[in-house]
């Protein structure tokens, strides 16, 4: 079978070398790896993880960024049984020492230092230092750490970890490979723990290819395609929608640990991207650097984007000013295998502005009221998905699996969304966002639409504070556009012509940046705490 009909990670990675050869899969600076070379990469990982002594079940864990030993170690731990479970590169010790305990790692593939981070010290000093027989004392199932990247006492190299693999044939190695099944755990990946600690989402090898398979179809990911991975090896996105996809269809990956603006639109340039996928943040942030227009654009066709409410505008721009050929819209939860909907190539420009599309093939998606009854259309209500993209379940949490799925399949997003006649949904806000102000429901998203067709701000954000006689009302976070030079006054002024009067934001604050998360979400608990500290 071709490349992007495989259901297992193993089988895609063999299919892709014989169908892409010696074009490159992987370009890093001036290290090229082509398709065969990177399958042969991946048996020789492969071989040192079952050296290791990794066996079907096994959980494998990488706390790394974004870079080419990332993508053969995790070809290397599926390939020998093992479930990966990413660690964000943004965690401290204690945090990541909670997913190294949750999934049971055996193993931990990091490196020694990142942004001056030194991810094994913040380990060892959170969760204990090595012990005769362990590499961090308070983590009884992690047996080895692994550097992919420079060298430290406390860990084993990359380069000695692969070199103990001869000690097991490539033939013993691919076997183990081809006894992987698509219902094999292929990744846990632990949400965000906005709500408690983090859960483990656990999903199959067979439900994400098939899900990712349409989704390089929809967005037209082709064969020779530059793609930038921006977004993050350990989410979905820079995984699955990233080198996952790209693997799938042909596509060069080129992965870029920092999102820094500058250095995205050099590389634009200099090295002809051709994809450039990214929540909407990514390309304001584009669009508010000042001289951006001067540089060379012109190798960009395709933008994939969603996981927010998206000005129209934005979208406009992107194609008018950045010069995208094709901006596609989508929206998709960890839970469902990272996508849910999708625009099609055929819609028209507004509806790919202004919704995220309509269930994959082979998914269902609704909006319901609080009692699981489908809303009716054009009404708001909670997103359901059901289908083969649905997670297998919260690792070792049953409990929280039946709050979330319910006894008819329908996995619970928590997300608002207003489905039309066609089936196409418009994603509104987070229940947990929506405030109430003077009996109203406020959804900061459609607020945060509305300010940013303000012709001098940039960006913004809205959070609900507490008011004594309204009981909430809206704060804004400004980030002005290019010399421009907003008041909060102004502001204000502008938001009582443009929107409904409990919409207006009664407090706004100027500030420089949004705080983002390592996916350029808006990180609003930091908001919050800057509210307070604000207000008093």
């Amino acid at each position: 079978m071709a490349a992007h009909e495989q259901r297992t990670i193993p089988g895609l990675i063999g299919a892709a070398a014989a169908d892409f050869g010696d074009a490159t899969a992987i370009e890093e600076g001036e290290l090229k790896i082509g398709f065969r070379d990177l399958a042969e990469a991946g048996v020789a990982a492969t071989r040192a993880f079952m050296a290791a002594g990794v066996e079907p079940g096994d959980r494998v864990a990488i706390w790394a960024p974004n870079f080419h030993e990332w993508i053969v170690a995790a070809i290397g731990l599926q390939s020998a049984g093992a479930a990966l479970v990413p660690l964000n590169t943004r965690l401290k010790g204690a945090e990541a020492g909670y997913i190294l305990e949750k999934s049971g790692a055996r193993l931990l593939c990091t490196v020694d230092a990142f942004l001056d981070t030194d991810y094994v010290g913040m380990l060892q000093s959170a969760c204990g230092t090595a012990s005769d027989s362990r590499p961090v004392a308070g983590l009884p199932a992690l047996e080895q750490i692994i550097c992919l990247r420079g060298e430290r006492v406390d860990c084993r190299s990359w380069d000695d970890f692969l070199g103990a693999g001869g000690s097991v044939s490539a033939e013993a190695a691919a076997e183990r490979a081809a006894a992987v099944s698509p219902d094999d755990l292929s990744d846990i990946l632990f949400t965000s723990g906005t709500t408690g600690q983090p859960k483990g989402v656990m999903t199959a090898h067979g439900q994400n290819l098939e899900a990712f398979a349409a989704w390089s179809d929809v967005v037209g990911l082709r064969e020779g395609d530059r793609y930038l991975v921006v977004n993050p090896f350990f989410h979905a996105f820079g995984y699955k929608a990233g080198w996952l996809s790209a693997l799938m269809r042909g596509a060069t990956i080129l992965p870029q640990p920092v999102f820094d603006v500058g250095v995205v639109l050099e590389r634009i340039a200099s090295e002809s991207i051709s994809v450039l996928p990214g929540p909407p943040a990514l390309y304001q942030s584009i669009l508010a650097t000042p001289g951006f227009d001067s540089a060379d654009l012109s190798s960009l066709r395709l933008a994939v984007t969603g996981a927010a409410v998206i000005p129209v505008e934005l979208i406009h721009k992107m194609r008018d000013v950045l010069g995208f050929e094709t901006v596609i819209t989508g929206y998709g939860l960890t839970e469902a295998c990272g996508i849910a909907t999708m625009c099609r190539y055929d819609d028209d420009p507004e509806t790919i502005a202004t919704t995220s599309g309509r269930a994959i093939p082979g998914a269902e998606v609704r909006c319901v009221d609080d009692s699981g009854a489908e809303v009716a259309r054009g009404e708001a209500g909670e997103v359901v998905v059901r289908g083969y993209n649905v997670m297998r379940g919260y690792l070792d949490d049953d409990a929280a699996t039946r709050e979330t799925i319910d006894a008819d399949g329908w996995l619970h997003t928590g997300d608002v969304g207003v489905m039309d006649e066609r089936g196409y949904i418009r994603i509104t806000d987070r229940i947990k966002d929506m405030f109430i102000m003077g009996g109203f429901n406020c959804y900061p998203a459609e607020i945060e639409l509305i300010l940013c067709g303000h012709e001098e701000i940039a960006a913004a954000a809205v959070i609900g504070v507490p008011d004594e006689r309204m009981g909430e009302v809206g704060m804004a976070f400004i980030v002005a556009a290019p010399g421009a030079s907003p008041t909060p006054e102004s502001v204000i002024a502008w938001c009582r012509e443009n929107m409904a009067n409990y919409k207006v934001p009664r407090h706004v604050a100027l500030i420089d940046e949004l705080p983002l998360n390592a996916m350029n979400k808006v990180q609003k608990f930091v908001l919050r705490e800057r509210a307070r500290e604000i207000l008093g």
